[in-house]
């Protein structure tokens, strides 16, 4: 490809609307194995419809990590699940994101020919649509705003493009329950009870959607309605046992609510989907390091057999905060949870 022709082909690059272009300040060293797991466990959790979303992102990630071929097959398993989900029309228009990551994904890999030819596609169903060069639709606000979502603190710039896509198609529930996620993640941007209304309106338009029935509970617990709460929590871990967005959110529910045993059973089961996720260990810990303080201030005078039950439960904590910080060194309070789980061990064995 001639210099003029490449140049040409770089200013087609920035102008289409996919990961690439979206500033989601990822590169090769800022991105985790964890965001990474996360993405795997929705695309085997979520459904049909959601599952390209997903592999777009994940073919992004791989690509930022210099994994085009598994880029490519991930492309393609976008491609399958757009064709699956949706009618022909549809299915043009979410493609669009794909079609531009295939360009980006081919340039990067130096071959520029298919990096235009697939250019060229996202041109042909522009003038199909809209125009020759670009084209604004809800589904691409919503493929963006996912994407942010997932990538970070980047919560307000997603709000954005949810409630863009909402103006031309207000009552879509994918659109909807992303515009909950990130105003219930800004949590301030609206009052509480808009914020609660929007979170059920998401629920009333996709009752599958189990993630959201918990945010819900979340949110209803801190307004003191956490009978109500406990009832969606119950019944989104019903409905979706397996799915670790939705175990991790309802272990804090029962963390807040004092139920320590539920909220360390959910994250133990979350952490075995998960085994490298240094924050799942580091939320068992935490939740047995409040236990074993409440039991020490509780029960000042302990047989030799609680004082034995209390030990055992020290292991424990021990064991889950070193594995966050084999996996994490130096995060947050992991060294002085550690340390405070020592001390109290020390003082049992003296007395």
């Amino acid at each position: 490809m001639s210099e003029s022709n490449n140049s040409s082909l770089e200013k087609d690059l920035s102008q289409l609307k996919c990961h690439f272009t979206w500033n989601l300040l990822l590169d090769e060293n800022r991105i985790s194995d964890d965001l990474e797991n996360a993405v795997h466990e929705q695309i085997k959790n979520l459904k049909t419809e959601f599952k390209a979303t997903m592999c777009n992102l994940l073919a992004y990630i791989k690509s930022c990590r210099g994994q085009n071929e598994g880029a490519l097959e991930c492309l393609q398993q976008a491609e399958a699940f757009t064709q699956e989900a949706h009618d022909a029309h549809q299915a043009e228009l979410r493609s669009l994101v794909t079609l531009g990551n295939y360009a980006w994904v081919y340039y990067h890999m130096g071959r520029l020919s298919e990096a235009q030819t697939y250019v060229d596609k996202v041109k042909q169903v522009c003038e199909k649509f809209s125009s020759p060069d670009s084209i604004e639709c809800p589904e691409l606000y919503n493929e963006e705003g996912w994407a942010l979502l997932k990538c970070g603190e980047q919560n307000e710039r997603a709000m954005v493009c949810f409630q863009k896509a909402l103006e031309r198609k207000p009552d879509n529930p994918e659109f909807t329950t992303g515009l909950a996620i990130a105003v219930y993640r800004l949590d301030e941007s609206l009052p509480r009870e808009n914020l609660i209304d929007l979170l059920k309106k998401a629920i009333q338009l996709d009752s599958k959607n189990q993630y959201v029935k918990v945010l819900l509970a979340l949110k209803l617990q801190r307004m003191n309605k956490g009978d109500e709460g406990e009832r969606l929590v119950e019944e989104a871990l019903e409905k979706a046992p397996h799915a670790t967005d939705v175990i991790v959110p309802a272990a804090k529910f029962y963390r807040s609510k004092g139920d320590l045993d539920k909220a360390i059973s959910l994250l133990k089961q979350a952490s075995t989907s998960m085994p490298e996720n240094f924050l799942l260990y580091f939320y068992i810990g935490s939740c047995y390091r409040q236990k074993i303080l409440k039991i020490t201030q509780e029960n000042k005078n302990m047989s030799p057999n609680e004082k034995q039950k209390l030990v055992e439960l020290i292991e424990e904590g021990l064991y889950h905060l070193k594995r966050c910080d084999k996996l994490k060194q130096n995060y947050s309070n992991t060294r002085t949870f550690t340390e405070s789980l020592e001390n109290i061990r020390r003082e049992l064995e003296k007395s």
